[in-house]
């Protein structure tokens, strides 16, 4: 491991450094989670952290911020060793934690969260005065505005993000740890969001920032460390590496980092949706008159923040929601029209496949053998077996071409799905649905929690169908994902299409349609 030092404004060779890990392991049963890891991180600067799916980022900050314990080695917080056993121990030392998944109730207001477990008494008037002028405070000193009396359900996810950090710099935080914290921003919110760390960094705040956007760590960070199989392989100044290395370092392989595919040759419509409505059980429009094509031979790409209508929209083609108005057509049958829908089991019937946004909740069954996953929806083809009984051995030998071809690891057909990492878990998916060869491919999400190594293979795989002649409708929070693997490119604000871009398109131009703030937001 190459050492990173004296990178804060500032600060002299021999200043302590704001966090210092030394030889820290720790185990869950069989499986080595970090190894021996030593990580220093600089008063007053950011520092990134990336690596694979199962690397051990996850684990390595939850020690750090008293989720899990170490089973040997030590912290050190400004030159002074503590010992952290819970999120209150981190808290008392200084450090903060903004997780991917925000900690927020959101039918309090900003106020009220952020001054929940540090009310200061019984009587809370006090309180409440205190937590409303250090906020004034914090937001003029870090650029964080947000209205304290709001109500942060009814807040877009950006300013939920703002309020946690908030949340954070109330309770003293001096370092602050931020998991993913881009994934589900407009490309506008992910800019004003660096705005705010380069005002923590230039205050003498330390940021760790856990992301697999390479991009983002070479745009915000001072120094990148690199996780692989439970140990730090590499530690080094952004400015002296490129994203090619460290995607290298971190995958152990050289791997390509854009998608490569020739032009699109697009032949007849396969997939026609029309005026397409959706009221959910309240009676809320999810989806208002909704329209596109897409025809064999190209991929549409749906670009949008997370909420928008995109699940719905895939629901409703994939039939598992009947529309409440419109119509969907798939190679030219109609499979959807006003309060009716063909069921996924038909629709699969039809040509029409689906690798949903969340495998877990709809995608899989975890508590199932990889081989049984393999064949979800597809147990009734005759290759595995006739009357009332599946052939074990046939499954099993199905799964075994499949786990060989997509590189599913390990590369065991009876081991239980939860033991797979999230990489190999929508390698399982996307096998079972795209080798069915389907004339139209829906999928949520291509690489969700996906590391690296395993992006590379699934978009290939995907341009390979589409080159293929099939009909592909790719649905990503991740812009770069989305222009890089689509043809044309749909934008979605508040359940409706309210632009068409080619990939090549200015990405600002995106991320305002994608707020719903472009006056020129016509398809």
């Amino acid at each position: 491991m190459s050492a990173v030092a004296g990178q804060g404004q500032g600060q002299g060779e021999t200043s302590p450094p704001a966090i210092e890990l030394v030889g820290i392991d720790k185990r869950f049963g069989p499986v080595h989670a970090n190894r021996d890891i030593n990580l220093r991180v600089e008063k007053g600067t950011i520092h990134g952290i990336v690596g694979e799916n199962g690397a051990g980022k996850s684990t390595l900050m939850s020690i750090l911020y008293g989720f899990y314990q170490a089973d040997s080695g030590m912290i050190r917080v400004a030159g002074r060793e503590v010992n952290i056993r819970s999120s209150d121990d981190a808290i008392d030392a200084g450090i903060g934690m903004v997780h991917q998944h925000f900690m927020l109730v959101e039918p309090f207001t900003v106020l009220e969260n952020v001054m929940l477990g540090v009310e200061g008494g019984a009587l809370l008037t006090r309180g409440i005065a205190k937590v409303r002028g250090e906020l004034k405070r914090l937001e003029r000193e870090y650029a964080l505005e947000v209205d304290p009396d709001a109500v942060v359900g009814e807040l877009p996810v950006g300013l939920q993000q703002r309020v946690e950090i908030l949340k954070a710099l109330y309770r003293g935080a001096e370092t602050l740890i931020l998991d993913e914290p881009t994934g589900v921003l407009t490309p506008a919110e992910a800019d004003h969001l660096f705005r705010i760390l380069a005002q923590l960094k230039a205050q003498g705040k330390t940021v760790i920032l856990i992301t697999h956007k390479l991009r983002e760590i070479m745009a915000i960070t001072d120094a990148v460390s690199v996780m692989r199989r439970g140990e730090i392989v590499s530690t080094v100044a952004t400015r002296e590496t490129t994203p090619e290395q460290l995607a290298e370092a971190m995958v152990g392989r050289r791997v390509l980092l854009r998608v490569n595919k020739a032009p699109a040759h697009p032949g007849r419509e396969l997939l026609s949706v029309e005026n397409l409505t959706f009221r959910d059980s309240q009676g809320v429009t999810r989806l208002s008159d909704v329209s596109f094509g897409i025809r064999a031979g190209e991929i549409v790409g749906i670009a949008g923040v997370a909420g928008n209508g995109q699940s719905e929209l895939l629901e409703v083609i994939a039939g598992i929601r009947a529309p409440s108005s419109g119509r969907i057509a798939v190679a030219g049958q109609e499979t959807a029209g006003t309060g009716r829908a063909l069921l996924p089991a038909e629709l699969r019937g039809c040509g029409l496949a689906h690798v949903p946004e969340d495998r877990h909740r709809m995608g899989l069954v975890t508590a199932f053998e990889e081989n049984e996953n393999a064949i979800l929806g597809y147990h009734r083809d005759p290759a595995y077996g006739g009357g009332p009984f599946l052939s074990r051995n046939a499954v099993r030998d199905d799964a075994r071409k499949r786990i060989e071809q997509y590189d599913i690891r390990p590369p065991n057909c009876r081991l239980k799905t939860a033991n797979f990492s999230g990489g190999n878990q929508q390698k399982i998916v996307l096998a079972r649905e795209m080798e069915r060869d389907p004339q139209v491919l829906l999928v949520g999400q291509p690489t969700r929690g996906v590391d690296i190594g395993a992006i590379e293979f699934i978009h290939r795989q995907l341009i390979a169908m589409r080159d293929a002649g099939k009909a592909i409708l790719v649905v990503s929070v991740e812009l770069d994902e989305v222009r890089a693997l689509s043809d044309r490119i749909l934008v979605m604000f508040d359940g409706r299409i309210v632009g068409e871009r080619m990939p090549d398109a200015d990405e600002q131009e995106i991320g305002l349609l994608m707020a719903g703030m472009d006056s020129k937001a016509a398809a």
